[in-house]
């Protein structure tokens, strides 16, 4: 097992890796709306979610794989209302590729983000 660390890669808030690499697989925290050099959350569900999908693609680039190497993802957002929008621009970002999934629908997310999500993958042969 061992930490995958990157000056690209978005800080981590805690006592936590970013990303964990065991056996060819990748396990990725919870990657909340932040922009990795300004640390900034956009505004609105719609950015938020394309900011944490990027966010992964970052991770998973530093990582040695990519976004269609992730096999399952964990989505959570405070509010039920707002998947429809999470699922479009979800779609959008994964295109044909359609990793497992599931949608958790949580009280409230750290910072006020409105979703946060964390996924499993591979890296590349």
């Amino acid at each position: 097992m061992r930490a995958v660390h990157s000056d690209k890669m978005p800080k981590s808030n805690g006592h936590y890796s970013q990303c964990i690499e065991h056996k060819g697989m990748l396990y990725l925290s919870g990657q909340l709306p932040f922009h990795p050099e300004t640390r900034l959350i956009p505004e609105g569900i719609a950015a938020q979610a394309l900011q944490v999908l990027q966010n992964i693609a970052l991770i998973l680039r530093e990582s040695g794989s990519n976004k269609n190497q992730i096999i399952q993802m964990r989505i959570y957002i405070p509010d039920i209302s707002l998947w429809e929008e999470v699922n479009k621009v979800y779609s959008d970002f994964f295109g044909n590729h359609k990793p497992a999934r599931c949608v958790i629908p949580v009280r409230e997310l750290h910072y006020g983000s409105l979703v946060e999500m964390e996924a499993t993958a591979f890296v590349q042969e």
